[in-house]
């Protein structure tokens, strides 16, 4: 069966949730948007599965919704750079840059260049999905897939600039050290001691109950879960 955009902006509609929609505005979503809930949302993207053309024109249509389903119907390895980029310019609020865009980027074999990039950008939403697709990188790849020297050198740049970054990127590179302190052992040491230099991050959740997590807490239950874990198998 073939989809078509007017199909699935149908079945969207019919499926938004006007309270759901109240929610995804306070985290920053604007009209158009139906307000369909991301448990709603997979069974969609199950049945199309991955499918680039459709993708890229959902991404088009500028409803929340259907821009949060093109990245999960996104084929990241037919995509381009240029369709990343086009991406990043049209996502207008963190819920999409960070958990659209950036995670899309990171399936892609294009990923650290443009993530590279991102971060060194002077753009909020930018450098905050910089930031991000290198947290989902970490978490997806083996540790020797990943360059030590580059991700050493981005946690130093952390403690030495993250209070007087932008307000979400302080957030996302609050999550990087709390990835890089989870997932990548060769730093994990490194990643606490910059956590507990950086200390509390504040930052600004608007009208949400959304809090920011005090990296060394993660760090070193991740740490304790990873040491119990080798002792049981031993």
């Amino acid at each position: 069966m073939e989809y078509t955009v007017n199909m699935i902006m149908q079945s969207l509609k019919l499926l938004g949730n006007e309270q759901i929609k109240k929610i995804y505005m306070k985290h920053g979503a604007k009209e158009p948007l139906y307000g369909v809930k991301t448990g709603n949302l997979q069974p969609i993207a199950r049945k199309i599965k991955k499918d680039y053309k459709l993708s890229i024109k959902l991404y088009e249509t500028g409803n929340y919704d259907a821009m949060y389903l093109a990245g999960l119907i996104a084929d990241s390895q037919k995509m381009s750079k240029e369709d990343f980029t086009n991406w990043i310019e049209k996502a207008y609020c963190h819920s999409l840059s960070d958990y659209t865009v950036a995670t899309t980027l990171a399936k892609s074999e294009l990923a650290q260049k443009i993530a590279d990039e991102w971060i060194s950008s002077k753009k909020e939403l930018y450098q905050s999905a910089g930031w991000t697709c290198y947290c989902q990188l970490l978490k997806d790849k083996h540790n020797n897939e990943i360059n030590k020297e580059k991700i050493e050198k981005f946690l130093y740049h952390v403690e030495s600039n993250i209070h007087k970054s932008a307000n979400r990127v302080r957030y996302s590179m609050n999550q990087f050290v709390i990835t890089v302190g989870s997932f990548y052992k060769p730093l994990e040491e490194q990643a606490l001691e910059v956590a507990k230099s950086i200390g509390q991050i504040h930052v600004d959740m608007g009208k949400t109950s959304c809090k920011t997590p005090l990296a060394t807490t993660y760090i070193q239950k991740a740490i304790a879960k990873r040491i119990s874990s080798c002792k049981k198998i031993r």
